[in-house]
């Protein structure tokens, strides 16, 4: 009964932390769960750096965790660890990680590392192949109209779009 009331007590105290921290919201796009670090892993574990620089993808490593506004990013190197921490805004994703073209539209779906583009040093994510070849047909109104849609639902919870 202890074991249970004990797990009980822990499930309710990360779902108010989670609300407290303002993630209730999905402001990021985050997979559930939470890291060792006790907050949720962002960018599917792979390297914002590399992303963001060179547009490939590096599976990151939790022994090189950063973490930004309560969601944890891995890190291939101690080296790529540093580089974020000295400026993470240079390489967090847009849209929180979500998927630009979704986002362009009014929803919030998942962005896969896999499917990016580098836009004037920003970094966007999309939701699969098929969606990434679409955008690319008209990449600048789907970023500008994303960008504007982007403030009316940033705090809106996936579920209510």
């Amino acid at each position: 009964m202890t074991k249970s009331l004990y797990t009980a007590c822990a499930a309710i105290a990360l779902s108010l932390s989670l609300t407290t921290h303002g993630l209730a919201a999905d402001e990021y796009n985050v997979s559930k769960g939470v890291t060792t670090a006790g907050v949720p892993l962002g960018l599917h574990g792979s390297d914002p750096v590399t992303l963001s620089t060179f547009n490939a993808v590096a599976e990151g490593d939790a022994a090189h965790t950063v973490v930004v506004d309560d969601v944890a990013y891995y890190f291939a190197s101690a080296d790529s660890a540093r580089t974020f921490e000295a400026a993470p805004n240079n390489y967090l994703p847009q849209f929180g990680g979500f998927c630009a073209f979704a986002v362009a539209l009014g929803k919030k779906f998942d962005g896969d590392p896999q499917y990016a583009d580098i836009v004037d040093g920003k970094l966007y994510l999309f939701v699969n192949a098929e969606i990434f070849e679409k955008y690319k047909k008209d990449s600048k109104r789907i970023i500008a109209k994303a960008h504007k849609t982007w403030p009316s639902i940033k705090n809106t919870a996936v579920g209510d779009l």
